[in-house]
């Protein structure tokens, strides 16, 4: 590893984000304005905009400790792998607070078709990473990456150990 290599501040993340944004504006559109099909009401509607609520909360979070509270800026411009803190439940908390926060909005429509959406972003965020973000740590952190991996999810926040 050179001294000065190092992931960009930014990283993938605005091109990723506005790109899973996209396809869940898309399917809203369309399943629920355009073809008028899949809206469900009563007490699954009800369930439906509690677990977004609770989502798009939850989604909140883990991006605010991701993005302001774990220090990752410092860590980046200093060429050190953070494993500590939010990082030590889920290697990718900003990307995966904004998917968590897409999936909350996007069950607030209260649209059962939307439901594939939320494997499909998080198809889109995974593909992405792997071939991003996951690689270039890899090339500059080797084993040390890889065992990281082993004990750590990349997307939705918990140990695996």
């Amino acid at each position: 590893m050179k001294n000065k290599e190092h992931l960009p501040i930014f990283g993938i993340g605005p091109f990723l984000v506005v790109g899973m944004a996209v396809v869940a504006a898309i399917a809203i559109a369309v399943f629920s304005y355009v073809l008028h099909l899949g809206t469900v009401s009563g007490f699954p509607a009800a369930m439906l905009i509690a677990i977004g609520i609770a989502l798009i909360i939850a989604g909140m979070i883990v991006w605010f400790i991701g993005a302001v509270r774990s220090g990752m800026d410092d860590n980046i411009k200093d060429n050190r792998l953070k494993t500590d803190g939010i990082y030590a439940w889920v290697r990718n908390p900003m990307y995966s607070g904004w998917w968590i926060l897409i999936t909350g909005i996007s069950l607030m429509w209260r649209n059962i078709f939307l439901i594939p959406v939320i494997v499909i972003n998080w198809g889109i965020m995974t593909a992405v990473l792997k071939a991003t973000e996951e690689k270039w740590l890899h090339e500059l952190y080797g084993q040390k990456y890889d065992d990281y991996c082993k004990c750590v999810n990349r997307c939705i926040p918990f140990k695996r150990k």
